[in-house]
């Protein structure tokens, strides 16, 4: 294993890191190698051409295979992210593919599940438990957003 393997798996254990991030997409692979490599739970989530509140739900239920109790509201998602008991892991990486459009047409619903997504993290990291929401972006995406 490389050290740059070693050094990614060991951040990725290090709950008390744990958050939503944007990463390089040229990293996506790597890091989900390190993920499963951990034996975390891990779970992509592809956001192209999300177009509302139940559809930003339904792909959160299906790609975290939540059970039939799961409310399809924003409390029940902060629930269900903050639980995942269901899904029993030493770790969760969730990578949340294509939100660069998604974030920019759906401002306010990507405004809303980050909130949920960061509160979520904090739960785990109180646990001691990794906890990871990372949102893979082109290069150029990511200079943007160090831009801003």
């Amino acid at each position: 294993m490389s050290d740059a393997a070693v050094a990614l798996r060991a951040l990725l254990a290090d709950a008390s890191q744990c958050g939503a991030y944007y990463v390089d997409a040229r990293d996506r692979e790597s890091l989900a190698a390190a993920a499963r490599g951990l034996e975390f739970a891990l779970a992509p989530l592809d956001f192209a051409g999300c177009a509302s509140k139940d559809d930003v739900l339904a792909r959160f239920a299906r790609a975290l295979k939540f059970p039939e109790w799961f409310g399809g509201n924003w409390d029940a998602l902060a629930d269900c992210l903050s639980d995942l008991s269901w899904w029993p892991a030493p770790g969760y990486v969730l990578l949340l593919e294509h939100v660069d459009a998604w974030r920019t047409a759906q401002p306010q619903l990507y405004d809303t599940v980050l909130a949920i997504l960061e509160d979520a993290a904090a739960a785990w990291t109180r646990q001691r438990k990794p906890f990871w929401a990372l949102m893979p972006l082109p290069a150029d995406a990511l200079a943007t957003l160090d831009a801003d």
